[in-house]
């Protein structure tokens, strides 16, 4: 997903950093989310997403349901040195998710690392739907 339309804005917090995720429906929200997160992380529009994988997580509610998804999708970066270039959530509901992403693999003459994020946290998790759509605000551990 090209950065220029990703809908979202980063939310100042004490010691780690937030953000404010918006969309259309719920997959638009999951997928920003993602989207937004590796926004942080790295150039995204400098990906190609060569190699493509299929998520699947699973979660109580929405919260963490959104959080499960982040932090799977973080382990990729964290725990595999893969960057997501896109997200296609293929299915969702309020307990379950499967998403298939479009990946790098890390490449240090190649890719550039903004922001490192250990973690996803539970700390203020929203996710909510208002007239106009969904929304989520996540806090972040960096």
């Amino acid at each position: 997903m090209p950065t220029k339309s990703l809908k979202y804005r980063t939310i100042n917090h004490t010691a780690d950093f937030g953000l404010q995720v918006f969309g259309t429906n719920i997959k638009e929200l999951f997928t920003n989310a993602a989207c937004a997160m590796y926004d942080q992380i790295t150039d995204i529009d400098s990906l190609t997403g060569s190699d493509e994988y299929t998520i699947h997580v699973t979660g109580s509610d929405w919260p963490d349901l959104m959080v499960n998804w982040l932090r799977e999708t973080l382990y990729m970066w964290t725990g595999k040195e893969q960057l997501v270039k896109t997200v296609q959530i293929l299915s969702i509901s309020k307990n379950k998710l499967s998403a298939r992403v479009k990946y790098d693999i890390y490449n240090p003459d190649q890719h550039i690392i903004k922001t490192e994020i250990k973690a996803v946290t539970y700390h203020q998790i929203e996710v909510n739907q208002r007239p106009d759509g969904w929304e989520s605000k996540i806090i972040f551990d960096v």
